[in-house]
Formats: C-alpha cells, structure tokens, sequence
C-alpha cells in the first residue's frame, strides 16, 4: 500500500513538471520570434500641393455693400388742411415738375379768399375818405381855420388806414396763397410713390406731418455705400491735398452688380464723401452716380459696388488657401530646398478674386504649401506634388509643366 502511494505521488509530480516545461517553452519560443521581429518603418513624410508666388501687375478692386436711393427725393406734403378730394396721378408713375398730384377741397379757402378780398375793399374806402379829409384840412390850416390839433387827427387817420389796407392786401395774398395749396404738384421730374392718404382722407400739416406721397429723381440715380476708415486712408494719402484727392476720385471706374448677380451696363462716377468717420463702426458714407435712362432701378435696392482704386504693380500672389490667419497676424507654409516646410509670418494684402497679394515675407518664386497646411509643421519634411487649381487661380499659367515641383529652386 505504502509503495502504490509513492508510485501515485511521484507521477502526479511528473506531469506538473512537463506541463512547466511546456509552458516555459512556449515563452522562450516567444520571446526568440519577438527578438526577431524587424522593427516598423519610420511615418511617411505627408504629401502636401504647393504653388509658386506669381508676381505681375493686377488690378485692386474693392467691393462694398450699397443701396440706391433718389438724387432727389421731394416729400410732397399738404400746406393747408382739408379733405381730399382727387387724386391726379398713377402711383409708381413718372411724373413731371408742376404736375397736378392732388386736390385737396378748395371751397372754404375760396370763401376766405373772397371774405379777405372784401375786408380789402373796405378798407380802400376808409382810407380814401381819410385822404380826401386830409387833403380838406391841410388847406384850412394855412388860413388858420382849423387847430394845428385837426391837421395831426387827420394826418393820424390817413396813415392808420393805409396801414389797414396793407394789410388787408396782405391777408388776401395769404387766403389765395392758401387756396393754391389745395392743389398740390409735384416739385421735381422723377417717380411718385405710392399715395400715403386715400380720397375722402382729411389731411393737413398736423396728419402724418402732412406727407401724401414722394417723388425721387433716378436718372442718374444715387448709390450710397460704405468704405472702411483704412480704404480711405490708404487712397487720400497719396495726394498732397484732399482736393486733388477728391478730383482724382471723380476719375475711379465704379461697377455695380445687382442682386440677381448681373453686372449693371452702366458706369458710375464719384459723387461725395460724407464729412466724418462713424464712431461705431470705423465706416464712412460715398455716394456715386449711376445713369439710368430706363428707370430699371427704384430708391431701396441692394447692389454690390466694385471700385477699381488702381494698378499695384509687381504684386506678389498666391492662393487664399495657402494663407492661415492667427488672430489677426498671416501665416504661409514655405517649403524649402530639401522639402523642409518653414512656417513664415507674412503681411497680408488686398484680395484680388482668389488669390492674396503678398506684401512682405515671401520672395518670388518661392513655394507655399496651398493643400494639406494642416498636415504641415515647423521643419518637417513633405511630398510636394503641384497644386491643381494653380491653372485656373493663378493668371492661366500652367500648374507645373515638368512635373513634381522642386523647392528651393527657381
């Protein structure tokens, strides 16, 4: 019995032993495989498009946000107060200066009229009573048949009934200036809005402050728009006077775009400057001058305003794309012979349709990355391939004619 127990014992210790074995085996089996294992290949270097800088004369353009409105706009108000009784015109029509627009009662006016013409009268009468008195007393006062006292009562009463006749004369051209008023006509040429009172209404300068419609001018018709304080300065300061600023202004090509995107067929020119910068918002007010011989445009429209400011010569382009903005500073991935990338400061220009004018920090002929800055840092290496759209961005060159670009080389 002793012996099966020992027996029992020692092929129990047995298997432990080779099942240790085993495992330890398969860790060295491990570890050798893992000891040769070759090591991963080093990241590989991003492929990035770059374009050239393209420097050549290109026009500078700003664009601004506008309205139209009238060269003229005449509120036409009723002078007078009465019901109105006709209306003379077509609303939205053109009308023409001294057209009849409205009428307003003219029946109490004509009877004040009347009244004052009366008053007139009679106070023709007693001043001619009063001279005719006069002219009898002075011829007295020589004979001393009268008292010094009668000729000053006489004299007294000749002026004071002039005086009332002037008067009277005056409060009839009040009454026949008022009785004209109940015809209201228009001020100006140009286009009647719509009537802001119906027939029937009572109207009068204390109704609606006396507004019945408004007639605007709009041939040539006004273009009022905003410039920021820095296009101002920028173009002033090129002149020894504001009034050769302000002639030369009067010279500028202006463009307009109406809101359906088509380009107005007509030229605009300068017209004025308002006197001083909003405080608000850094802005200041220009009006130009559009013609319009076929009223297509009305006061109130929104069109986009194209300014051709002038030449900048030499200007050094790139695409927008390739420009990363940093709260308020510019940045341009370069990339160097050896396909370095170098992160460089630059100052930003004007905007000339899709691409940016470069004003300091890139040389001529310099790559900048345009795809894929986002894959890019400071002195790391790229692929660079040509940039597809630089056909098309940048004056119609080709993007590359002989293949990958190579950095560093012009």
């Amino acid at each position: 019995m002793v012996c099966q127990g020992s027996f029992g014992i020692r092929s129990k210790l047995v298997r432990q032993m080779r099942h240790a074995l085993c495992a330890l085996a398969c860790l060295s089996a491990l570890a050798i495989a893992a000891c040769r294992q070759e090591k991963p290949p080093p990241p590989r270097a991003p492929e990035v498009e770059v374009v050239r800088g393209i420097q050549k004369d290109v026009p500078i353009v700003h664009e601004w946000v506008g309205t139209t409105d009238g060269l003229v706009n005449a509120t036409i108000r009723a002078q007078v107060s009465g019901y109105l009784i006709r209306q003379n015109y077509t609303e939205g029509d053109f009308v023409k200066k001294g057209q009849l627009l409205f009428e307003i009662d003219p029946r109490p006016f004509q009877a004040a009229l009347d009244q004052a013409k009366g008053e007139l009268a009679r106070q023709e009468a007693l001043h001619a009573d009063a001279k005719a008195n006069l002219d009898r007393v002075k011829p007295l006062v020589l004979l001393n048949a009268v008292s010094k006292k009668d000729l000053d009562d006489a004299i007294g009463v000749e002026q004071s009934t002039l005086a009332a006749v002037i008067a009277a004369r005056a409060a009839v051209e009040n009454a026949r200036l008022s009785l004209s008023f109940t015809r209201i006509t228009s001020l100006i040429d140009g286009i009647a809005g719509l009537a802001r009172a119906q027939v029937g209404d009572l109207v009068g300068p204390s109704t609606q402050g006396g507004e019945l419609t408004t007639v605007s001018t709009v041939n040539p018709i006004k273009v009022r728009y905003t410039i920021n304080e820095q296009a101002y300065i920028d173009f002033m300061r090129r002149f020894a006077t504001e009034a050769a600023g302000l002639k030369e202004a009067r010279k500028l090509d202006i463009e307009m775009f109406l809101a359906d995107g088509s380009r107005y067929p007509y030229r605009g020119t300068f017209f004025a400057i308002d006197r001083q910068v909003d405080v608000r918002t850094g802005t200041m007010r220009v009006e130009a001058l559009f013609p319009n011989p076929r009223r297509l445009l009305r006061p109130g429209q929104f069109v986009r305003v194209h300014v051709l400011v002038g030449i900048r010569k030499g200007a050094l382009l790139v695409p927008q794309r390739a420009v990363t903005e940093l709260q308020g500073s510019f940045q341009v991935a370069v990339v160097t012979a050896g396909s370095k990338v170098e992160l460089r400061q630059v100052k930003a220009g004007e905007r000339v349709g899709s691409l940016w004018v470069i004003d300091e920090g890139l040389r001529p002929g310099e790559f900048v990355v345009s795809e894929g800055v986002q894959k890019v840092r400071q002195g790391a290496t790229v692929v660079p391939k040509p940039f597809a759209a630089t056909s098309s961005a940048v004056s119609g060159a080709p993007a590359n004619p002989g293949g990958t670009p190579e950095p560093g080389t012009r």
